[in-house]
């Protein structure tokens, strides 16, 4: 299957990165690709939704189970761990794709990368399933490798997504590619 670039995304200090066309009945699966996301704070988590009304409002339901794996610069200490503070049962507010406490950092050397799956988004029958794998340099020089799967809990069709970080701007790239 063939991956076909749709759009990019390219922010320098911008509070969020929001992708309102091209996300419809085209494909069954729409694939993010994040590069070089880089928050204007140290510790913010990079965060999304979804929108079933093309923008207007980013507050679908999802419920969600996040884990990470981390291991620190000077080879003294690592983790692999469910992060039960950055999962949802349904909530509508935004999910975390990287973690809080091993957030992003400003740094010029730090900053994260990642892709994020989105499922059948046009579908009004089931659910909306989603996965993500990220890869972050954190402010206390962790590489943490974050895994989140879950799925919006409506039978509408996701027609927007929206990606900003919990607190302050951010630089980086994020492209959407429909697969099929």
């Amino acid at each position: 299957m063939a991956m076909t670039l749709i759009t990019t995304n390219t922010s320098s200090n911008a509070a969020t990165s929001s992708f309102t066309s091209g996300i419809d009945s085209t494909y069954k699966l729409y694939i993010f690709k994040f590069i070089n996301i880089n928050p204007a704070t140290n510790r913010e988590a990079l965060m999304f939704n979804g929108s079933i009304d093309g923008g207007s409002n980013y507050n679908v339901a999802d419920s969600t189970a996040f884990f990470q794996a981390e291991h620190d610069e000077g080879d003294s200490a690592t983790s692999l761990a469910y992060q039960t503070g950055s999962d949802h049962a349904l909530v509508t507010g935004f999910q975390n794709l990287t973690e809080y406490d091993a957030g992003g950092s400003f740094d010029a050397d730090h900053g994260s990368g990642g892709t994020l799956w989105l499922f059948n988004p046009s579908g009004t029958t089931y659910v909306k399933h989603f996965c993500s794998t990220f890869n972050t340099t954190s402010y206390d020089n962790y590489s943490a490798n974050s895994f989140v799967g879950g799925y919006f809990k409506t039978a509408s069709a996701i027609d927007a997504i929206q990606f900003k970080h919990n607190s302050g701007n951010f630089d980086g790239i994020i492209k959407m590619y429909g697969v099929g």
